[in-house]
């Protein structure tokens, strides 16, 4: 079963300050340097949000995901074989239990002839 894998990203540093090399490597700086020369304050990082459920919710939606991409493989039968088919179950179901019946009946009647 394969797996879907999210888009990769194009490989560029999420932190600006790596690139310009100006800032701090500890990351605590209070403004980085833009393109035209100037500084721009920087923005507090917000931690993601943790949930205990999270992690259920993410497993849950990357199943479903992943069945319709397998339903999406699927043949179906065409509306001829299914009644074919449901036709031949249904005389099968009814010819073992007229065999169980028949079974059944002549069991009891041995019995009640070896208790009487």
């Amino acid at each position: 079963m394969g797996r879907i894998t999210r888009k990769k990203t194009t490989g560029k540093p999420k932190n600006r300050s790596a690139v310009s090399g100006t800032n701090s490597a500890s990351g605590n700086g209070t403004s980085i340097p833009a393109k035209n020369g100037s500084t721009v304050a920087k923005q507090p990082v917000k931690a993601p949000v943790n949930y205990p459920g999270k992690k259920y919710v993410d497993i849950s939606i990357q199943f479903l995901r992943e069945v319709r991409v397998e339903l999406r493989k699927v043949t179906w039968p065409s509306r001829k074989q299914t009644i074919g088919s449901t036709v031949v179950v249904i005389v099968l179901v009814l010819i073992i239990s007229i065999f169980l019946g028949v079974v059944d009946m002549g069991l009891s009647s041995l019995v009640n002839v070896v208790l009487h």
